[in-house]
């Protein structure tokens, strides 16, 4: 039979339970038949100010990272926050104080040394403790219920102490926790579970086992942040004299020390360090006067929550401290636009636009007969173009023929391609067949055997694939040696531009790698992924933009400057919606009842020719006199001629005088002109290539700088909650 109902304890047979002497302690008194009161509600502990704004930061810290670091780096985080709410969900005035330790060490002693009562079963069988034990000291016992709930204690484990209890402890929890090295299963995970749910904890350890490597490497060199929430007993003095226990204290502070646990001494914040004997009661008293001075404190919980912060915060700084200051420097965005400028030929195409304005102010301001001779020679390859274009629709059947022979290439290298793709056997020269005469009188291109069974006759240029591939860099070049001779000639420009990828890629990896210098893996591929991103038809925008930028540079001529739009929101608009056709090509290139053309620079070209350039009114000028001069010139020659002849009557001299001061002003005039117009022509090659630079650079910043920035502020974001929350701040 049980004599208490509350400890295993078995009565002596033939003898009856006794009611005095020193064993009435044993059991604890009945709970007064009272009616229950409210809970008090005690004040907030003012660690409480400090710590919420912490929690805060590392929950704003946790929502921005969630697509940038993965589950289980955050895992731990979410962990601490969830613990934060459901311990704040209850009286932070409760102090909960775990008793831990391996076998044998005295844990159960202990904890009925300072419960002063029989609370805990202690024998030397092992293990004894088989479930968490909990001792109470408060007036107001269902107060910890909810505490005790959380911890899964059950009801029949609750226990309170012997009344009158010390009022010093008041507001204590006591634990006596299993071995967390017993082989019975579940014992580990119990005590692994409370752990981390309890605000403080004693570590018990005695002589034999103080310096076991389980003990150390499990749990005290882990929790080592916790040393202000950390008490080590050293229990069973009693079995060493006085020098020895002296001896074995010092070297568990040293083995402490080196595990990382700041030590409490001298006043200083850190683990307290105690020698006892919960046998014989020698020393248990100063561990309950420390005790209850940290039971008064009612900040145990608040310590150890903080201390929950600082582990999480020190285990994510990888992930969100740099090396350094990351970020885009100004030189890096310079750099960045300077390449761009480049791929796009700035530089060129203002050269190209300063001998543009040259030769158009020459040809303005030059001789009427230079100009004269100058429509002669148009006129004549006009009408040259012409007949070739006769002779081309009347060679069209012919060239059918031609297109008959290119398409069977065509389709026998794809099916040679087709082979190769499905691992039939390695690609192979494409064969074309074809039976019957062919007859062609253009251009042929072949890259593989063209097989006839009857005559083929080419008045025409056959071209196979290998010449093809060796002219390839030369046409390339000449691509672009025709976009600015079309510049200079005042033709339309194709809103197609041959920008250079290569210097675009170049300059898009140049700058990722400059952003993300310093900063942690996962943001640094963020800023690249961001960059990578941007890269996808940047070429293609920069080609519309250019081009657009210079045709709109071309028309406007020098005098319309203001017909350029400015600005990065309008270098954004090039780089968006410039070069788009007005209209799809079945509907007439018509869109809200406009004629058709391409939109450049908020100017409409005409289809077919290029917008008009607006002149200087000082080449009117000009050309006017030249035109005077040149009548001048004619009056004067009938003149002397006429005087050379009979048929008028006067001095030779004047008409000569005035026909060569005509001749010769003409090509002074011109000579004038051009001097004058070298100035204006470098002003508007440096405003071309200005245009371009800023096209470039607005296409630069939409596509890849501001993506890039946009990851490096959400990075600045969440540095400055990660510093909040590690309490940098």
């Amino acid at each position: 039979m049980w004599d208490d109902g509350l400890i295993a304890r078995r009565a002596r047979p033939g003898r009856p339970p006794r009611t005095g002497g020193p064993d009435a302690r044993t059991a604890p008194p009945p709970r007064p038949e009272t009616a229950p009161r409210p809970p008090s509600a005690p004040a907030p502990h003012p660690g409480a100010a400090v710590l919420r704004p912490r929690l805060d930061a590392l929950r704003e810290l946790v929502g921005l990272s969630r697509a940038r670091l993965d589950r289980r780096t955050l895992a731990e985080a979410g962990r601490v926050l969830d613990e934060a709410v459901a311990r704040q969900r209850h009286p932070l005035d409760l102090t909960v104080v775990a008793i831990a330790g391996a076998s044998g060490s005295g844990k159960s002693t202990l904890f009925n040394a300072l419960a002063r009562a029989q609370l805990s079963e202690a024998g030397v069988r092992r293990p004894t403790t088989a479930a968490p034990v909990a001792c109470v000291w408060t007036e107001e016992p269902e107060r910890a219920d909810g505490v005790l709930d959380r911890l899964g204690i059950p009801a029949r484990s609750r226990r309170q102490p012997v009344r009158p209890y010390d009022p010093a402890l008041n507001g204590l929890v006591l634990l006596d926790l299993p071995d967390h090295d017993s082989a019975s299963p579940g014992h580990r995970e119990q005590v692994d579970r409370l752990l981390g749910l309890v605000d403080a904890v004693i570590w018990v350890v005695d002589p034999e086992k103080y310096a076991d490597a389980v003990l150390h490497e499990r749990y005290l060199r882990p929790l080592a942040g916790y040393a202000e929430v950390s008490f080590i007993v050293l229990n069973q003095t009693d079995r060493l004299s006085m020098d020895a226990a002296d001896q074995v204290l010092d070297d568990l502070r040293r083995l402490l020390d080196d595990d990382g646990i700041a030590l409490g001494e001298h006043g200083e914040p850190g683990a307290e360090v105690l020698s006892l004997s919960a046998l014989t009661g020698d020393g248990v008293g100063e561990l309950r006067e420390s005790l209850g001075r940290f039971t008064a404190s009612r900040g145990a919980a608040l310590r150890r929550l903080t201390a929950d912060v600082d582990g999480v915060s020190a285990r994510l700084r990888g992930a969100y401290v740099a090396d350094g200051r990351p970020g885009l420097t100004e030189s890096a965005r310079h750099e960045f636009e300077d390449r761009l400028a480049e791929a796009v030929g700035a530089q060129a195409a203002g050269l190209a636009a300063e001998r543009a304005w040259l030769r158009d102010a020459g040809r303005a301001c030059g001789t009427s007969w230079t100009r004269a001779h100058r429509w002669y020679v148009r006129g004549r390859a006009g009408r040259k173009a012409a007949g070739r274009r006769s002779a081309g629709r009347k060679s069209a059947g012919a060239a059918s023929g031609a297109a008959a022979i290119a398409e069977a290439v065509a389709m026998a290298e794809a099916a040679a391609i087709t082979r190769a793709i499905a691992g039939t056997h390695a690609p192979e020269a494409a064969t074309a067949e074809t039976a019957g005469t062919v007859t062609t009188t253009g251009n042929v291109t072949t890259t593989g055997n063209v097989a006839t069974a009857g005559n083929v006759t080419t008045t025409g240029i056959v071209t196979t694939a290998e010449t093809a591939r060796a002219h390839a860099g030369r046409e390339t070049y000449a691509a672009g040696q025709e976009t600015y001779a079309a510049l200079d000639a005042g033709a339309p420009v194709s809103p197609s531009r041959a920008v250079s990828r290569p210097l675009v890629e170049q300059a898009v990896r140049a700058l990722a790698y400059e952003a993300s210098t310093g900063l942690p893996d996962p943001w640094s591929l963020a800023v690249r992924e961001a960059a990578r991103r941007g890269a996808e038809g940047l070429a293609e925008a920069l080609d519309a933009a250019s081009a657009a930028a210079a045709a709109a540079m071309a028309a406007a001529g020098p005098g319309r400057a203001g017909m350029w739009r400015t600005g990065a929101r309008r270098a954004s608009a090039w780089c968006t919606s410039v070069g788009r056709q007005a209209g799809p090509p079945e509907d007439g290139g018509r869109t809200g009842g406009r004629s058709g053309g391409w939109i450049i620079a908020g100017r409409r070209a005409r289809a077919g020719g290029p917008a008009r350039p607006v002149r200087p009114g000082w080449w009117a000028v000009a050309a006017a006199v030249q035109w005077v001069l040149s009548a001048l010139q004619v009056l004067t020659a009938a003149w002397l001629l006429a005087l050379l002849t009979g048929a008028w009557g006067g001095e030779w001299w004047i008409p000569a005088l005035l026909l060569t001061g005509a001749v010769a002003s003409g090509p002074a005039l011109a000579w004038c002109c051009r001097a004058m117009a070298r100035g204006p022509a470098r002003r508007y090659g440096l405003e071309t290539e200005r245009r371009l630079r800023n096209a470039a650079a607005g296409c630069g910043r939409e596509r890849v700088l501001e993506p890039v920035a946009a990851e490096l502020l959400r990075y600045q974001e969440v540095r400055a909650q990660y510093v909040i929350a590690a309490g940098e701040a």
